[in-house]
């Protein structure tokens, strides 16, 4: 199942008199990687969390190929895996693993696809709670690739990932992207953004300062008056 065009219109959310999103705006393509960036605190988790309805947003609408979401059609539309989350610590990978193809109903073979995909043979005998920084990381990535939902939002999937294992996460979140899922990624590395996304959206003080593809950034920093020749220089003109 297709995503399709996916809109945030107008979202909004604040923690008291701290305003964490402000009139946030932004359209997610069917099939896309799309990457947000921002500072720290800029309000990138409190978003994943609003359109994953973790979080109730204070105003905004969600809609797909122009029709308005309920809760549960959002719920259906996308899966959101947080940063940082140790699921069934005292449970091996291979069971997490086990009962996630079992709950979600998945397609037979997709979990042994997903364990050669992600490398995770070695590991399936491990606990979740003993899985290093890095490997727990790909564990949880396993378990939102076996989830149906179509639209995938990650927040920070390189975390505590080495170089060698950001390029092959990297390479294998393409091609999950190429097989028909469309993801939404939170990345803190612009160099990894850049490897990754096919476009970005830019994110400062809970507004959307940029959006597009690398190029397209590099002209709205131009627009400004800062001369930025690739995504790192644009990303600092524009939040």
């Amino acid at each position: 199942m297709s995503a399709g065009s996916v809109e945030v219109r107008h979202l909004a959310k604040a923690y008291g008199s701290v305003r964490a999103l402000a009139d946030v705006s932004l359209t997610i393509r069917g099939g896309e990687v799309l990457g947000l960036i921002g500072p720290n605190g800029a309000g990138k988790t409190t978003l994943f969390e609003c359109l994953a309805g973790q979080l109730p947003a204070d105003g905004g609408e969600f809609l797909r190929n122009g029709h308005r979401l309920s809760p549960l059609e959002r719920a259906e539309l996308l899966f959101y895996l947080p940063d940082a989350i140790t699921p069934w610590p005292s449970e091996t990978l291979a069971w997490c693993l086990d009962f996630a193809d079992g709950y979600f109903g998945a397609t037979p073979g997709r979990r042994d696809q997903v364990i050669e995909e992600l490398q995770l043979e070695p590991l399936l005998r491990v606990r979740m709670g003993a899985l290093s920084k890095g490997q727990r990381k790909r564990a949880v990535l396993a378990i939102g690739w076996i989830a149906p939902q179509p639209l995938l939002l990650v927040d920070e999937p390189f975390d505590g990932l080495d170089l060698r294992q950001t390029r092959e996460v990297g390479d294998a979140l393409r091609r999950h992207a190429a097989a028909g899922r469309t993801l939404f990624l939170s990345i803190h590395q612009i160099g990894d953004a850049a490897r990754v996304c096919d476009r970005f959206v830019l994110l400062s003080g809970g507004r959307v300062r940029g959006h597009g593809t690398r190029h397209e950034l590099c002209v709205q920093a131009g627009d400004i008056g800062a001369a930025a020749s690739d995504l790192e220089e644009a990303v600092l003109a524009l939040t």
